[in-house]
């Protein structure tokens, strides 16, 4: 029998934050940027790396339930996760507001900040969710072993030039999403 959906199948599934979760030729890719970011003394913070797909499935029902994008009864079934979406109320009727409900506490737990793709780079393992930041100037290794130093704003991972330092390394910046870099900038 199908166990609702609630929060707690946020606690299933579990993501990966290791480098060492991700895939050739891009893990080494990422270990090459992330030694270059630790040796100019920059700050990273790694949130994510690999996402199983059933985790993503449910991040992705979740956000399309909670907003309404797609009714409880429309998910469709994935092998391996026993979920219900649609809550009822005492008379057995379907209660919209409750699997809604249900569904924007899983949203609110995940932390989803932007619509979670069902197939994503991180289900891949081949994408990697990241914090960077530094004070002053930033003089950092480039994949040719030669040295930038970058001085302009944001001291982020939102900086151009230092996107420009990971493009080089394999490592590529999404834009739209601040802490998300992958394979190929998707």
């Amino acid at each position: 029998m199908a166990t609702l959906s609630d929060a707690s199948w946020c606690d299933q599934f579990p993501g990966s934050s290791s480098v060492d979760d991700l895939v050739d030729p891009f893990k080494t890719n990422v270990n090459n940027f992330l030694a270059a970011l630790n040796k100019a003394k920059a700050s990273v913070s790694i949130q994510a790396t690999y996402r199983p797909p059933e985790r993503a499935f449910l991040m992705h029902y979740s956000y399309l339930v909670s907003n309404g994008t797609v009714a409880p009864s429309a998910v469709p079934k994935m092998n391996g996760v026993d979920i219900d979406w649609v809550h009822k109320d005492a008379k057995g009727n379907v209660d919209l507001e409750a699997s809604k409900k249900a569904a924007s506490d899983m949203v609110a737990k995940y932390e989803i900040a932007y619509a979670p793709a069902l197939a994503s780079r991180h289900t891949e393992k081949k994408a990697i969710d990241m914090d960077i930041s530094w004070g002053g100037d930033l003089t950092i290794d480039k994949v040719d072993k030669t040295s930038t130093t970058i001085k302009s704003n944001p001291r982020t991972g939102d900086n151009t030039d230092l996107q420009a330092v990971g493009k080089g390394y394999g490592v590529i910046k999404l834009a739209t999403d601040p802490p998300h870099w992958s394979s190929d900038g998707h």
